[in-house]
């Protein structure tokens, strides 16, 4: 990597993965095309590649969004993002089932299960959704850093965790990779997700906007943050669909997509999700001291042993045609018997155990 590159990861579970690079121009270099420069000093990037970046306006000279054919000189700072592929991890080609909801010449959505891995990583080397996605386009054991385009097992434009379900959208090509990923980090693509939360929410909807920042007690955990340089702005709006007294039927709309941005927002308002262990919600946070009652919860538990959250809703403009694109997804199994359990529940509930 040139020394004068700085290039920072950013990467966000939800919302994708992005590096911020920061590239001055060489003190002796003659005028050139900011395409020309930038391929030249990009190890394993393609032209086309960066020329599509610089097409939807991911790189700037200063201040300003330039042009393929925009002239550098030295001193010069150019600063852009581009896509971030995970590097020197196997992909394998794995027949493993995949629901698919659409897919075209340029991209898919999948609806994924619960309890699947997006992408390999330590302690995950198969099995994944990558993996289902190399076999499912055809494409030969490779390994993520290669820039070859027939390399690529489909291009994730964003992720979800492992133990959440729902709908996730992958490129299949450069050209419709970096359209997507815009809308993304423009904040323009609709995603709505179901979630069970604890507790009564007082009102029947609202927003939360805070920062979110790793936990340093704990590298696996991000928490809210007072300060904006130690985590990422992240939005989040909620509204009610039902009630049932000690838990709540939300619907979560992100504004922004940080890393487990649902599981810590509700968290940081005393309402952490339903079976969520990372983030207190495998505790009885709300209810009553009856034996019965803890029985109860544990039966829910063994009913959704995971977070109860799904990624319901997904729409974006489509790449190559401009043309609006809505998906839904219905609710699987495991959080429909449990809604269903608390329907019952609180139905029959005694006066004597309510708050």
């Amino acid at each position: 990597m040139d020394p004068e590159l700085d290039n920072v990861l950013l990467e966000d579970e939800e919302q994708g993965m992005f590096e911020h690079f920061r590239l001055v121009v060489d003190p002796g270099q003659a005028p050139l095309r900011v395409d020309k420069y930038m391929s030249t000093h990009l190890e394993k990037t393609s032209r086309h590649r960066i020329q599509l970046a610089i097409k939807e306006g991911y790189v700037k000279v200063g201040d300003k969004t330039v042009k393929a054919n925009q002239l550098v000189r030295p001193g010069d700072v150019i600063r852009f993002i581009m896509p971030y592929e995970r590097r020197g991890v196997e992909i394998v080609p794995q027949d493993i089932p995949l629901d698919i909801v659409y897919e075209d010449d340029d991209l898919l959505v999948v609806n994924k299960p619960a309890g699947m891995v997006v992408h390999p990583g330590h302690g995950h080397y198969d099995g994944t959704l990558v993996n289902a996605l190399a076999f499912h386009l055809g494409r030969t054991a490779i390994r993520s850093d290669d820039s070859d385009d027939d390399g690529h097992a489909g291009m994730l434009v964003h992720r979800i965790d492992k133990d959440t379900s729902g709908l996730l959208l992958v490129a299949k090509n450069d050209d419709a990779q970096l359209p997507l990923a815009k809308q993304f980090y423009e904040h323009s693509i609709d995603r709505r997700y179901r979630a069970i939360v604890w507790g009564d929410l007082k009102q029947d909807e609202g927003t939360v906007d805070a920062y979110i920042g790793r936990d340093p007690s704990d590298r696996l955990r991000f928490k809210v943050v007072d300060d904006p340089d130690r985590g990422r702005s992240a939005v989040t709006h909620w509204k009610v669909i039902e009630r049932f007294g000690f838990v709540t039927f939300v619907e979560c709309k992100l504004e922004t997509g940080r890393t487990h941005q649902i599981r810590v927002h509700m968290s940081s308002i005393g309402h952490p999700l339903f079976g969520d262990e990372r983030y207190g919600g495998m505790e009885i946070r709300k209810g009553t001291i009856y034996a019965k009652y803890r029985q109860f919860i544990r039966n829910c538990f063994e009913i959704c042993p995971r977070q109860a959250l799904h990624a319901k809703t997904l729409g974006f403009m489509h790449p190559r045609t401009g043309k609006w694109m809505q998906f839904d997804s219905t609710i699987p199994p495991d959080m429909t018997a449990l809604l269903d359990k608390w329907r019952k529940y609180s139905g029959n509930m005694p006066l004597e155990e309510e708050e």
